[in-house]
């Protein structure tokens, strides 16, 4: 029997962090396998909750509390019905274990700080598709993860329109 892994998702609620949850819930998680929903918050974001826990991020949040609407207004996140009933259909289906846990500040490095605060076994995250120019200007987040973490990244591209 394979021991039971930790799986971390980077979601903006981009198209393309969409798709790599839809991957990793088709193609990686296996039974019984533990889903991490990391989400990154701009640092200037003013919510209830980031005095609270801007430093260490927000406590591991079961899919039952991230299921409710006044979860995302206290975090200041998007409240999408899709990726909820993606993360409801692979915890029934195979029986993760999903939480969410919310950061504040650069997403490079928060992410990178995910992967060993909650000791990863690997990170799946979209790649925003940024054109070469923006991708100098701004640099890749998923590039700088890729290239930083201690732990496999799978990076989704999403489809062409």
């Amino acid at each position: 029997m394979e021991k039971t892994r930790t799986v971390g998702i980077g979601m903006d609620y981009s198209s393309t962090s969409k798709a790599a949850l839809r991957w990793a819930a088709e193609n990686l998680i296996g039974e019984g396998d533990r889903i991490v929903l990391i989400q990154v918050q701009p640092p200037k974001a003013d919510h209830t909750r980031k005095q609270l826990f801007e430093g260490s991020g927000s406590p591991l949040v079961p899919l039952e509390e991230f299921r409710e609407i006044n979860f995302s207004k206290q975090y200041g996140l998007t409240y999408d019905p899709e990726v909820l009933d993606i993360l409801d259909t692979v915890s029934r289906a195979k029986g993760a274990k999903v939480v969410a846990k919310v950061y504040w500040g650069d997403p490079r490095e928060k992410l990178i700080d995910a992967v060993e605060d909650l000791k990863l076994d690997s990170l799946v995250m979209g790649s925003r598709g940024l054109g070469a120019i923006k991708r100098v200007l701004l640099g890749s987040v998923s590039n700088y993860v890729v290239t930083n973490a201690p732990c496999p990244v799978t990076v989704v591209k999403g489809s062409k329109p």
